[in-house]
């Protein structure tokens, strides 16, 4: 069943912008990331959520997406992980973010939902365009929202360059490259 799950989590770049995704959903799947583990238990993630056009506008403006998706293909919500930098910083290892991430991501899969974490974010201009107290340090965005797009796993060579973002066929499939099994174990 986990498994079952990890294959259907892939970073969704296209989502059906007309599906409203309602803050009691965006707050299930924050608390799974609260649930989640945190370096030292220190906890010190916050989240700020965005599921309404005017302020997700202001979000899409300041991320950036491989393959942007165009109107009408837009996330419906976003999820922004935030460092409460007054509750002591990263917690020693400084990916509470990720695995907050990856729970959420896994959570909005199992709801019918899709999301991609995203790193290239114009910190400085939407924290001032969402007037985020300068105590929060942006750590990542989440996109969710329903996909509008069908993809496929390939296993690519291990001399070959992984084309992070895949590639789409005529017919709007996805095709998302991973390296086989035996070329990522080092014996």
């Amino acid at each position: 069943m986990f498994r079952d799950l990890l294959l259907k989590d892939r970073s969704i770049r296209r989502y059906k912008q007309d599906h409203k995704v309602s803050k009691e959903t965006l707050l299930e799947l924050v608390d799974m990331g609260r649930l989640s583990s945190s370096g030292g238990n220190r906890q010190p993630l916050k989240y700020m959520l965005s599921w309404e056009g005017e302020r997700n506008a202001l979000v899409f403006k300041h991320i950036g997406l491989a393959g942007p998706p165009k109107d009408g293909e837009r996330p419906s919500a976003y999820i922004i992980i935030l460092m409460d930098t007054q509750l002591g910083g990263y917690g020693g290892s400084g990916v509470d973010h990720g695995i907050a991430a990856h729970s959420i991501l896994l959570g909005a899969t199992e709801m019918g939902l899709g999301g991609c974490m995203i790193g290239m974010v114009n910190r400085k201009g939407l924290q001032q365009a969402l007037k985020i107290p300068e105590r929060y340090e942006i750590l990542l965005v989440i996109s969710i929202g329903k996909p509008d797009e069908k993809f496929v796993l390939v296993d690519v060579e291990e001399k070959d360059t992984v084309n992070t973002r895949g590639w789409w066929d005529e017919q709007g499939m996805r095709y998302v490259p991973k390296r086989k099994m035996a070329d990522i174990i080092v014996e």
